[in-house]
């Protein structure tokens, strides 16, 4: 017998099952697979080759259709019913012209056939296809296992990210200078777009912002961390008033605006900002596409305030514009950002700025802390209990008797 060159393997002596009630059919295959360079491994009936695939870890089957006990198909579809760590690369041996037979085999999963007194070559040949196949699969299963292991490390880091980015958004339920300010905050995945402030700018200002990064994800969370490190109560201070003393949230947002606009991105957001004077109640604000405020007297009359405004980033020429309203004792401005008007049921039907607002309606008999919670709520049963598509914010603000609190939000 002419000696064949050894093939390449996916490891040092790959083990092949060699399935065969015939001792000398199973001898002669045994050693053309030795003589190849692999490693035989005998198994004198279906029942047994099964048992020694368990035990042995194999990753190539030859078996002969006909033996006792279980035949080839029947041991074919036992091994595809094993949970195992690898793939098996079953070879079934049978006649030249039985078609039916082998249409029924592949069926069970076989993936190769040789014929009784084939050529050694033709088995090199089947064992070439077979150890190609390994060595991709192997090479799929470890790809895999580096993707699941890069994808871990990439949540695990996402959600350190997410704890620290909800530490920077305030959870207010508190009194800051004759307010009671409430919020709720639902993102829509493990990072988002949002970020809100409330805090005393001196004796009788209180300043207020939220803004909602375009997009999603990471790029949109960094961005709004960013936004959120930016926008203090200093900022506010410097860039919210004129050379007066003043008022001009415009002045601020154009700034922000230049700002932006400059960066290589396309990133963009809208914004509404908020200087409250505390004695008078008066209320300059002015929205860069943000969904318009609502306020709210202590009849329950909602009315929508503002009417748009160009997103910060998106043009450099864009200019804004302040706005002016009373806060009267007792009265309250709910600020919800747009994932509660655009979010949609099961037919798809939008929320609602209406919906927002007929909520809104019901400060005088919730309370100001009730109602943001109850925009979740309401959204949470609108949605059939499915996550929100864009992360949702709500500012709840009643202004109550003054009194001289200085906390920082």
């Amino acid at each position: 017998m002419t000696a064949l060159p050894l093939l390449q393997t996916p490891s040092p002596g790959l083990k092949i099952i060699v399935a065969e009630d015939s001792d000398l059919q199973r001898l002669y295959l045994c050693s053309l697979i030795t003589g190849l360079g692999f490693q035989a491994i005998e198994a004198k009936d279906g029942a047994t080759a099964l048992d020694l695939l368990a035990r042995t870890g194999a990753e190539i089957v030859i078996s002969d259709l006909d033996m006792p006990h279980l035949d080839g198909v029947a041991l074919t579809r036992k091994i595809r019913a094993l949970e195992l760590d690898q793939y098996v690369h079953v070879i079934m041996v049978t006649g030249a012209d039985d078609v039916a037979m082998r249409d029924k085999a592949l069926r069970a999963g076989v993936d190769d056939f040789i014929s009784k007194g084939s050529s050694t070559a033709l088995l090199k040949a089947r064992l070439q296809t077979a150890v190609r196949l390994i060595n991709h699969a192997g090479e799929l299963a470890d790809r895999t296992r580096i993707i699941k292991a890069t994808n871990d490390r990439i949540q695990q880091d996402l959600r350190a990210a997410a704890a620290a980015q909800r530490a920077l958004l305030p959870d207010l339920h508190d009194d800051i200078m004759g307010f009671r300010v409430a919020s709720a905050f639902v993102p829509s995945a493990i990072v988002s777009g949002d970020m809100f402030g409330c805090f005393a700018l001196n004796d009788r200002k209180l300043g207020l912002y939220a803004v909602d990064v375009s997009g999603h994800g990471v790029h949109a969370s960094l961005l709004s961390v960013a936004i959120g490190y930016l926008i203090t109560p200093d900022y506010f201070r410097t860039h919210a008033f004129d050379a007066q003393g003043e008022p001009d949230l415009a002045r601020m947002v154009t700034a922000l605006n230049d700002r932006f606009s400059a960066s290589e991105n396309d990133a963009y957001f809208t914004m509404i900002c908020c200087v409250i004077d505390r004695v008078t109640g008066r209320l300059d604000f002015c929205q860069a596409g943000y969904p318009a405020a609502v306020y709210v007297d202590q009849a329950g009359c909602a009315v929508p305030l503002g009417d748009g405004g160009f997103p910060v980033g998106m043009f450099r020429s864009a200019t804004y514009e302040n706005n002016v309203h009373q806060i009267k004792t007792g009265a309250a401005l709910v600020i919800c950002s747009d994932a509660a008007a655009e979010a949609e049921n099961p037919a798809q039907e939008i929320f609602g700025t209406a919906r927002v607002r007929d909520i809104a309606r019901t400060f005088p008999e919730r309370g100001v802390d009730d109602i943001p919670h109850a925009i979740v709520r309401a959204l949470n049963v609108w949605r059939n209990g499915e996550p929100l598509e864009d992360d949702l914010t709500v500012v709840a603000l009643e202004r109550k008797n003054t009194h001289d609190t200085h906390h920082n939000i």
